[in-house]
């Protein structure tokens, strides 16, 4: 009972996290999961995609009513994310798991660490894009999208890592976005949300089927993570955009640094 209470605390904590920063809570619930009840990293992993799709289905709705989150950037992107998350979830179960927890420690330092360096100088469309194109219907009147050819490359790749770690992959999607297309960080992590439903889905499949997710876990997580994300999308809106990249940073920091220690066996 105790156990079941903390789950549901912790993941409504991840929720409100994930929901902010559009990062759809796996970033900790596989630390929560492994680091605070001792449970074996795939396991995690394939919980914490349910979770993600949990807060997605929360948030999303908040964020489109608000028209925060760009709806058809987030579809064109969905696509090249499930392609890559069908990828990450059929290799996910060949690689060893100090590997993938290594490998989750660097991600997140690294995807920390450039978000801290904020974004460059938004950038315009190129001057050879005609009106009316794809770029162009993605863009709106506050900003303008630019990079697709690398934000679609980067999607894939956060595909593949939400596989193999359980986390959405808002982690990548929201930098790449920010700092590869030109999109405001709230718009982000608004669209990331959107996206990381789709993606969660493509790979929990893949868990679902080799019987790797625990619903004596999954269930009061995945409550937490309801709710937690529903309360974050309605405060999303109030959050300073500055209180928003620090928050990210620092979260980011101490994950990789507590999976780093787990990696290394310490």
């Amino acid at each position: 009972m105790v156990v079941g209470l903390l789950m549901v605390g912790g993941g409504m904590a991840a929720g409100v996290f994930g929901s902010l920063l559009g990062l759809g809570g796996g970033i900790l619930i596989v630390p929560l999961l492994t680091l605070g009840f001792g449970r074996p990293l795939r396991e995690a992993v394939a919980v914490s995609l349910v979770c993600v799709i949990a807060t997605s289905s929360a948030a999303a709705g908040a964020y489109l009513r608000t028209r925060l989150a760009n709806l058809r950037l987030g579809m064109v992107l969905a696509l090249f994310t499930a392609l890559g998350a069908l990828v990450g979830g059929t290799i996910a179960f060949l690689l060893p798991e100090r590997l993938l927890t290594g490998l989750f420690a660097l991600l997140l330092a690294y995807v920390a660490l450039t978000m801290a360096r904020g974004q460059k100088a938004p950038e315009e469309a190129a001057p050879d894009e005609p009106r009316g194109s794809t770029i162009d219907r993605l863009s709106t009147a506050e900003y303008a999208v630019h990079g697709l050819a690398p934000g679609s490359t980067a999607s894939i790749g956060a595909g593949v890592v939400s596989a193999l770690l359980g986390i959405g992959g808002g982690v990548i999607n929201v930098p790449a976005m920010h700092l590869l297309m030109g999109v405001p960080l709230r718009v982000a992590a608004a669209t990331s949300n959107l996206m990381i439903g789709v993606t969660a889905v493509a790979s929990a499949i893949i868990y679902l089927l080799r019987g790797a997710i625990d619903p004596y876990i999954a269930g009061p997580t995945v409550v937490g993570v309801f709710v937690g994300a529903t309360i974050g999308a309605r405060v999303a809106p109030r959050v300073d955009v500055r209180v928003l990249r620090w928050l990210f940073v620092v979260v980011l920091l101490w994950t990789a640094f507590q999976m780093a220690r787990r990696a290394v066996g310490m």
